[in-house]
């Protein structure tokens, strides 16, 4: 009980950090997560993240709450982490869109450092390196050109953690047919001239929920993109890089085994 108590006590102000923290940290040692961490749209941990605090986002709460030390992404709020430092209180900053594996890996050694557990970044790396081993032997027959399209027709290209995943992966992303670069809207007519092998999307819903999301469910879309020529892969997985990716990247392997090649 007495090591237990003298662990490090952590706070998160992101949702990113909220999940690398719940990934290495003990219970007891979670002092409180961001407004956003038990949003299922945007974290994958969203029902663990009940067991915590719910946080305001600012820093008056954390400060009554006396933690050793706050994680945060880089563009979080300003002046919350000015005040925080301001009164003692240990801020560390995490890359939440890494651009590189390595450095993925690296935020997953400085999270179990930070918390005292460094003998747990190494089984969380080594399953992601499992997890991709996997996702590269599923698309190593041919290769495969695929179109990460979201609401309104957004496509994600370079320098997002979906294009971290399509090169890992040995797939290429589409995007750049299309003249898009770190991501922008592509028209119906664009997408259909492109002709990826696949689309990635995030839900396989047959139900347009509003118009954000009708694009996808457009009647030509749906005959050169049928279920079995779409990937489905949910946003949560891709929003924060870390070891929740590991999941990410097994999704894709079994997708890749689903889908129409």
């Amino acid at each position: 009980m007495a090591a237990a108590q003298a662990q490090p006590r952590i706070a998160s102000t992101n949702v990113c950090t909220d999940q690398l923290l719940m990934t290495m940290a003990d219970p007891v040692q979670i002092v409180g997560l961001s407004p956003y961490s038990r949003d299922p749209a945007q974290s994958f941990a969203a029902v663990e993240a009940r067991r915590y605090r719910l946080l305001s986002g600012g820093a008056e709460d954390i400060l009554m709450l006396k933690p050793d030390a706050v994680v945060s992404g880089q563009y979080d709020k300003r002046a919350t982490r000015e005040l925080l430092q301001q009164q003692g209180v240990r801020v560390v900053e995490f890359d939440v869109v890494p651009q590189s594996l390595d450095a993925i890996k690296q935020q997953i050694r400085a999270m179990a450092e930070l918390l005292g557990h460094p003998e747990r970044a190494a089984p969380a790396i080594g399953r992601l390196d499992a997890s991709i081993a996997r996702a590269r032997a599923m698309a190593a027959e041919r290769p495969i050109r695929v179109l990460p399209l979201w609401r309104r027709g957004w496509v994600s290209g370079r320098g997002s953690l979906i294009s971290l995943l399509f090169a890992e992966t040995g797939l290429a992303n589409a995007a750049a047919d299309l003249g898009v670069a770190s991501g922008g809207f592509a028209s119906l007519e664009a997408i259909i001239a492109a002709k990826p092998d696949l689309l990635l999307v995030s839900d396989g819903s047959d139900f347009a929920e509003d118009e954000g999301s009708a694009l996808l469910l457009h009647p030509a879309l749906e005959r050169f993109y049928p279920p079995s020529k779409r990937i489905i892969l949910p946003e949560r997985l891709t929003v924060c890089g870390g070891a929740m990716l590991a999941d990410a990247f097994d999704l894709l392997a079994s997708e890749l085994a689903r889908i129409d090649r």
